[in-house]
């Protein structure tokens, strides 16, 4: 894995969860970091803790604004003068059947899950490109690479990321400008934990994974040239199979319903 010593890290969503567990990894091995989330207080505890080890700029914006976007890839650059990596991290997902929810709560998930990363992407690609070559690394989720009932939008969302990704990446393809994703399972953060009676029980299902095991993924991804890491391995390989075989998923899916109940009664006894 190479050395992101002095190079500029953006990362957005980066108050707490993944965000936060991207930023230390990144901080870690002496980057720059430019941290973005919607709540200033959170983002400034994050900020006070990292930088007393490496150079951060926090930006508190909701990145659901056009200009937020454009204005935090401004202000990173006129800060360090130079952007090596976007990690497009800040997602939000409404919970529910499509009909128990508003449309326009469905039109924000789209602007904050979507419409961010292509603009923050846009944004900070000439940069990158100036200086010398970089990565762009997507959060994705297994969501993203199956229909998800009771997440019918957030699924959505993240499956467009994910083609978003695939697409950059060709036609970036030899020009220094590594586009990647990661497409995790249930991680054990508040994003899920603190919401867990919402949760599809079929989610619980699935191994939980760790956010520093996501950022692991994210550097690796950041370095590398692989385009997408699905974790669990087993879990990305059983989504790639209902998604080609949806009778199988269909057919799949009251056990896997039944375990996730299971699993959700286990984790809510250990939060208790």
């Amino acid at each position: 894995m190479q050395t992101f010593k002095d190079k500029t890290i953006i990362i957005t969503g980066a108050s707490a969860g993944v965000g936060a567990a991207v930023a230390r990894a990144f901080a870690a091995q002496g980057a720059n970091l430019v941290l973005n989330a919607r709540g200033a207080a959170a983002l400034d505890k994050i900020a006070a803790e990292l930088g007393a080890h490496t150079e951060v700029l926090a930006v508190a914006a909701d990145m659901a604004s056009v200009d937020a976007c454009e204005s935090l890839i401004q202000q990173a650059k006129d800060r360090f003068g130079r952007i090596d990596v976007l990690v497009n991290n800040a997602g939000l997902h409404i919970r529910g059947d499509v009909e128990t929810n508003q449309p326009r709560d469905y039109a924000t998930m789209v602007d904050v899950n979507l419409r961010a990363p292509i603009v923050l992407s846009a944004a900070a690609l000439p940069h990158i490109k100036a200086a010398g070559g970089g990565a762009i690394v997507m959060i994705g989720s297994l969501a993203g690479m199956g229909p998800l009932q009771g997440a019918a939008t957030y699924s959505a969302t993240k499956a467009g990321l994910r083609t978003f990704t695939y697409a950059l990446s060709d036609e970036l393809r030899g020009s220094g400008v590594q586009v990647a994703v990661v497409s995790p399972g249930p991680i054990n953060t508040g994003f899920i934990m603190d919401e867990m009676d919402k949760v599809e029980d079929i989610v619980f299902s699935q191994p939980m994974s760790s956010a520093e095991q996501v950022a692991d993924n994210v550097l690796e991804l950041a370095s590398g040239d692989q385009t997408e890491i699905a974790m669990p391995w087993f879990s990305g390989k059983l989504v790639t199979m209902g998604y080609l075989f949806p009778r199988i998923r269909r057919a799949l899916r009251p056990k896997l319903y039944a375990k996730g109940r299971k699993n959700k009664q286990k984790y809510r006894q250990q939060n208790t």
